[in-house]
């Protein structure tokens, strides 16, 4: 039988043949090992190609849209404002105190409430059942000192103006009704206002220190509050 070399010499020889074996390998650009894992699998990095494209890859376009991504509320759009003026209106003035003058014809005596407080009550004379005081709300709608009486039905005028005169010297008109014209007036005739007498064609009657007074106080558009 042929002879056998010895263990160490077969070992080495095993070796060597491992040792070229590898040298090949590497030459070709692998590694051996005993069940390892190719160099990048050990450093568990990845693949070259996929480095670069992560290092290069474009960052991501803003929306083009700035709604799309916002968080902020949106605020409403600015009020129109229209260019056009409003008519200005043709009502009576608007009085600038809160006042207010009441009238009652059951009591025949009127009074002013102006800014909380209450001037009055003075008496009066009120229309005949005839030709009554009209009842209601009405304002002031001019304000007159020395009126002229003119009679509605003759048109006759009368010349007498101031304290003599059928009207007194303060005339403050409340409501017009065709051609008659209701006011609160002063009078030469004061008796009247004394006994509050229903005499009048409608108007309402006062003392000329009272109607003077209460003249000074309201304004146009002042409410006029007649009650029976």
């Amino acid at each position: 039988m042929p002879s056998q070399p010895p263990r160490s010499n077969r070992a080495g020889a095993k070796m060597r043949r491992l040792s070229n074996a590898s040298s090949m390998l590497k030459a070709l650009g692998l590694s051996l090992g005993l069940g390892m894992l190719p160099a990048q699998a050990q450093n568990k990095r990845a693949p070259a190609w996929e480095t670069v494209g992560a290092a290069t890859a474009p960052a991501p376009e803003a929306p083009s849209s700035p709604a799309a991504t916002s968080t902020a509320i949106p605020t409403a759009p600015p009020a129109v404002v229209p260019t056009q003026a409003l008519p200005t209106p043709t009502a009576i003035a608007v009085p600038i105190s809160e006042s207010r003058i009441l009238l009652a014809l059951g009591r025949r005596e009127i009074r002013l409430e102006r800014d909380g407080k209450i001037y009055g009550p003075w008496p009066v004379a009120i229309g005949d059942p005839k030709t009554p005081t009209p009842t209601g709300t009405f304002a002031v709608k001019n304000k007159v000192v020395n009126p002229q009486y003119a009679s509605t039905r003759t048109g006759k005028v009368n010349p007498t103006v101031g304290p003599n005169g059928p009207l007194g010297d303060r005339w403050i008109g409340f409501k017009t009704q065709g051609p008659n014209q209701f006011g609160i007036h002063g009078t030469p005739w004061p008796t009247w206002v004394d006994q509050r007498a229903a005499v009048t064609n409608g108007c309402v009657r006062m003392k000329h220190e009272h109607v003077r007074k209460l003249f000074d106080l309201v304004d146009l558009g002042t409410a006029v509050v007649i009650t029976r």
